[in-house]
């Protein structure tokens, strides 16, 4: 990066993200995955084992013609096997049939490992070590040596722990990883063992600007140190922030921090930190604003929702419901903001609710009309609007889709795009059946014409947005890339039992964006039926608005 203080990101969604529960690539899913990493910035992206199955054997040869600008493909495997020489084991020269220029070669640090799961010597280990990396650098290609299981081998025995590191450095390893493989060592824990390693073995932590203490006479060329932590104490973050302020300049993790177990580093919580906070530079110039975005694009690729509290990029990061907080922002935006969203590529939220304040009101009716005033009759309206609506059971703070349609109505801009005349949902349970079948029939009204639609659904609600997206797409196409990415049901008051008025909250997608809608009704279809015609209404606005402002 040219920088002097420049940490290198090293992400591995692709490899121990893959390995997060229900987390699953295609080789087209790699491929968009990497493109989107590359886009972003990040130095390195371990794209996988080629070893472990023909998949990502297929993926490092299609990736051959991708022309990454920012980040370079790494393919990932372990030391030799035990007895084996590095010629005469499959797994190795997999590596090599990958084709990227540098290999991550992952070795054992803990003793226990190493006579208690590998069933080998301590100096056996040693050698396969130095084999591996040895092999594979008289190959031409760089290596990243992750010692595994560091810390805590490190703490049970230092002396070998190290011997490890030593030996990597001496085969040729361009970059030592300590990894906090079990994800229980505290931070300063972390720190103790960075500082250790630095001072046993002289390693750089400057992401490989040469600023780093000067070699021993003789000494092989000094490799740069690097983290990888887990998550299974919720410290990944801060203990990789712990390694970089004792001197790491070598951070890997995965962008949305899903991997094996509870995780991995969540580098989207972690760069911001990192550039904004510590000054200390990870991405190309002008990326890290485009952070959101790219955090919404493999989320899509991976077909996961990003948790609405993530730092930095979550929905709710900047979002305000007091009125408090929403009035203290509008004067003075640190006052309850440590960064500007914008910065990160996030925006400001102000959560509509029985408790927000006329100012955060009005600064979000603006959006839509910009003349709107604290004062303007129709704040005080839609005031009151939310208080009658919140006590009736609607929620319009994780609905803004709903909100903005509310809004409009009583702003007098709004123009319904379709009418429902009547629909039907039947669900039927034959006897001896395992599955139940449901059935939706729709009439619409759509500028003078009528339509009918009918459609078979897992569920009653499934069936009825089938039903009614099939109506309306004859007449609005955009809606056949439109789906439910959630769907959320809450009784509102469980004393009144089967009676009781439930609240239905949904987050729909078009693939570029995710917007919330929300319906209220003692009939769960109805309740349903409201949240499902605000969302296409909302997003049939959304694009009007597109198509006039030339987007």
């Amino acid at each position: 990066m040219g920088t002097m203080n420049a940490i290198e990101i090293f992400d591995t969604t692709l490899r121990d993200g893959a390995q997060g529960e229900g987390i699953s690539f295609s080789v087209r899913d790699k491929l968009a995955v990497s493109e989107t990493l590359d886009e972003l910035g990040v130095a390195w992206i371990e794209a996988g084992n080629p070893g472990s199955n023909p998949k990502d054997m297929e993926f490092f040869h299609l990736a051959q013609g991708l022309g990454l600008k920012n980040a370079k493909l790494c393919a990932f495997g372990s030391t030799r096997r035990k007895g084996l020489s590095p010629t005469e084991d499959p797994q190795v020269w997999s590596l090599l049939e990958a084709g990227t220029e540098t290999v991550v070669i992952f070795g054992k640090s803990w003793e226990l490992h190493v006579t208690g799961i590998l069933r080998a010597d301590p100096r056996e280990n040693l050698a396969m070590i130095a084999e591996t990396i040895g092999f594979i650098r008289a190959e031409g290609r760089s290596v990243i040596y992750d010692a595994e299981h560091f810390f805590d081998g490190w703490q049970a025995n230092p002396d070998y722990a190290l011997e490890t590191l030593r030996t990597a450095r001496e085969a040729g390893a361009g970059r030592i990883v300590l990894c906090d493989t079990n994800g229980g060592t505290f931070p300063e824990t972390i720190a103790e063992g960075v500082k250790a390693v630095i001072k046993e073995l002289e390693v750089r932590g400057d992401g490989g600007n040469g600023a780093g203490r000067p070699a021993r006479a003789g000494a092989s060329p000094l490799p740069v140190i690097g983290i990888h932590a887990h998550n299974d104490s919720a410290l990944a973050v801060a203990a990789s922030l712990a390694a970089v302020r004792a001197g790491c300049g070598h951070i890997q993790g995965t962008l949305l921090g899903f991997g094996e177990r509870c995780g991995n580093t969540n580098l989207a919580a972690l760069i911001p930190s990192l550039e904004l906070k510590l000054k200390r530079p990870c991405l190309p110039p002008g990326r890290l604003e485009h952070l959101a975005d790219a955090c919404r694009k493999l989320a899509e690729i991976a077909n996961v929702t990003i948790p609405v509290n993530t730092p930095y990029i979550g929905a709710c990061a900047f979002s305000h419901k007091a009125g408090m907080h929403a009035d203290g922002i509008l004067k003075i935006r640190h006052s309850f903001e440590h960064i500007d969203p914008a910065l990160v590529g996030n925006g400001r939220r102000f959560l509509m609710s029985e408790v927000v304040g006329r100012s955060a009101l009005a600064e979000r009716i603006r959006k839509i009309e910009p003349s709107v005033t604290r004062d303007h009759p129709v704040t005080a309206i839609l005031a009151a609007r939310l208080k009658s609506l919140e006590a009736e059971g609607w929620a319009f703070d994780g609905a803004d889709g709903s909100f903005e349609l509310l809004t409009r109505r009583e702003l007098g801009l709004y123009t319904p795009f379709f009418k429902i005349e009547a629909y039907r949902v039947v669900s039927e349970h034959p006897a001896g059946a395992t599955i139940a079948c449901s059935h939706a029939w729709i009439k619409v009204f759509v500028d003078g014409e009528y339509e009918i639609a009918a459609a078979e659904g897992e569920g009653p609600v499934n069936a009825l947005d089938g039903a009614l997206r099939r109506a309306l797409t004859r007449f609005y196409p955009e809606l056949v890339q439109v789906r439910l990415s959630d769907y959320k049901v809450r009784v509102i008051d469980g004393r009144e039992a089967t009676a009781a008025k439930v609240r239905v909250l949904i987050e729909t997608t078009d693939g570029q964006t995710n917007w919330s809608t929300v319906g209220v009704s003692a009939d769960i279809i109805d309740a349903s039926r409201a949240a499902l015609v605000d969302s296409i209404e909302y997003k049939l606005i959304q694009d009007r608005g597109r198509k006039i402002a030339g987007i």
